[in-house]
């Protein structure tokens, strides 16, 4: 049947299984290197890899929860604040946005009274950032009337600050 075989000859068999050899020694030889690599890891720094990738194979938040002890316990400030930056950079402006929010947790914009408004504005102050806090209390102030900023800044003048 010479060329209708859908067997591949020798020397046609050749030529692929060589290929193959090679490439699965690319692979070994990516691996060596690998393991060179990891011989110079640190413990803690292993530990944080595998804890990773268990967790990215659960995808639950309490996989997550234990992550971040795991990252608290392993690594320092710095390499955390490194992991975060770098993790954070990786999505999109506005998802990168919410998710510092919710890290850090963020009131968020607060609510329209229901009632009287002071009450309400109390309990969003409680649970608010501090830099909520400073970007919504200057807001407000510039958006008063020059007559309500008087009265605003005579009321603050007299109530005592604690320091």
């Amino acid at each position: 049947m010479g060329g209708l075989s859908t067997v591949p000859s020798d020397q046609e068999r050749a030529p692929a299984e060589s290929a193959e050899i090679q490439r699965d020694r690319g692979d070994s030889d990516r691996r060596k290197r690998g393991n060179i690599l990891s011989q110079f890891m640190q413990d803690r720094h292993k530990r944080v890899s595998r804890m990773l990738g268990y967790t990215l194979v659960l995808g639950e938040p309490d996989a997550w929860g234990g992550f971040s002890v795991v990252c608290r316990a392993r690594l320092t400030i710095c390499e955390r604040a490194g992991l975060a930056v770098a993790a954070l950079r990786s999505l999109p402006d506005d998802y990168a946005l919410e998710t510092a929010a919710a890290a850090l947790g963020a009131m968020g914009d607060p609510l329209p009274p229901f009632l009287g408004g002071m009450e309400d504005a109390r309990h969003w102050a409680s649970w608010a950032t501090e830099n909520e806090l400073k970007a919504y209390a200057l807001a407000c102030f510039e958006a008063m009337a020059p007559r309500d900023q008087a009265a605003f800044f005579r009321h603050i003048s007299t109530v005592e600050v604690a320091a």
